[in-house]
């Protein structure tokens, strides 16, 4: 098998991630060869099939870490306890304007105007942290293609400004996007954790990467949040820049003015995200492709709380992330 230094070296200038920095996979080679253990029994039952979005993600791992695998379930509980390896059912939040909700554009810069400081600005430290809770990737589907599941992940990341640090994972419940999912995935074998089983974080080191951290600068923020194609783009970049760093104030509202401008994006007011904070959000209806991407930001900072894709018919959730805790910090751990 060609290794990534000897392709590299094969390919020369015409590498074009020559000057790409590789992060390190999400879980170790260990835990990828205990999950295809646990896929080994899913892949008996020829009605189940991973669907696109897994075997790339499967594929990707493979890659990082020199072993395939599919999905492992995990969790807390017992197979013995039903219920309890079942997992829960995921609801779409509830939106404060559903039905022809306003452009979002004047609200978003009455909100960046008016902006306060969140805890972790006027401060420092080594480290920028992130406590995170995602779902969504990957997902598993039926043969059919109407049962899904995926398994939440608790994160936590240190990262120091040249990219260096940790992360640890711990691999939660199974969630569904519909009922008929959970009752569909809690009928397969091999679902449900091992006897007695409690989630046990993995620590993975993070190597050294070129990181910029964002400035106030509108041009410069257009084309890091890559409005020019669109609000679907624009969402996605605000959450992977939320999810990296500790955005400061002013950058933070400069943030709501570019997103004001960006065409598509519908006011939804008042929310309540799925850790239990309000905020407010905005989406965009990707019609297209059928989706609607959700940001909601927290009315008093300005700061990202949440982001979910969702599919549009019918309703439900596709992924999210919920960015729990940000602030600078000097210790790992």
């Amino acid at each position: 098998m060609f290794g990534a230094e000897r392709t590299r070296t094969l390919l020369g200038p015409a590498d074009p991630a020559r000057s790409a920095v590789v992060a390190p996979p999400s879980v170790s080679a260990g835990e990828l060869i205990d999950r295809a253990g646990a896929a080994e029994r899913l892949a008996r039952d020829p009605r189940v099939r991973p669907t696109r979005r897994l075997v790339l993600t499967a594929g990707t791992l493979a890659v990082a870490a020199g072993a395939v695998a599919v999905l492992q379930p995990f969790g807390e509980g017992s197979p013995a306890t039903r219920e309890a390896a079942a997992g829960s059912v995921l609801v779409p939040v509830a939106y404060q304007f559903d039905a022809d909700p306003p452009a979002a554009g004047p609200r978003l810069r009455a909100l960046a105007d008016k902006i306060k400081n969140a805890g972790y600005d006027g401060r420092g430290g080594r480290y920028m942290y992130h406590h995170t809770k995602v779902w969504g990737d990957p997902v598993m589907t039926s043969a059919d293609g109407r049962h899904h599941v995926a398994f939440a992940d608790e994160r936590k990341i240190w990262r120091a400004a040249d990219g260096t640090g940790q992360q640890t994972i711990v691999h939660l419940e199974p969630q569904y996007p519909d009922p008929e999912s959970r009752d569909y995935w809690q009928r397969r074998p091999g679902l449900g954790p091992a006897v007695g089983a409690t989630p046990a974080p993995s620590v993975i080191p993070l190597p050294p990467r070129e990181l910029t951290p964002p400035s106030a600068d509108p041009i410069e923020l257009r084309e890091l949040l890559k409005v020019e194609y669109g609000a679907g783009a624009a969402s996605k970049e605000v959450a992977t820049l939320y999810g990296r760093y500790v955005v400061p104030r002013a950058t933070r509202a400069e943030i709501l003015r570019v997103l004001a401008d960006v065409p598509g994006f519908r006011w939804r007011g008042e929310v309540t995200d799925r850790a239990g904070r309000g905020g407010v959000a905005v989406t965009f209806d990707d019609r297209e492709h059928d989706a609607q991407s959700l940001l909601v930001f927290d009315s008093t900072t300005g700061e990202l709380l949440a982001n979910e894709r969702l599919t549009m018919s019918p309703v439900r959730i596709s992924s999210y992330q919920v960015i729990l805790e940000t602030a600078w910090t000097d210790r790992l751990g």
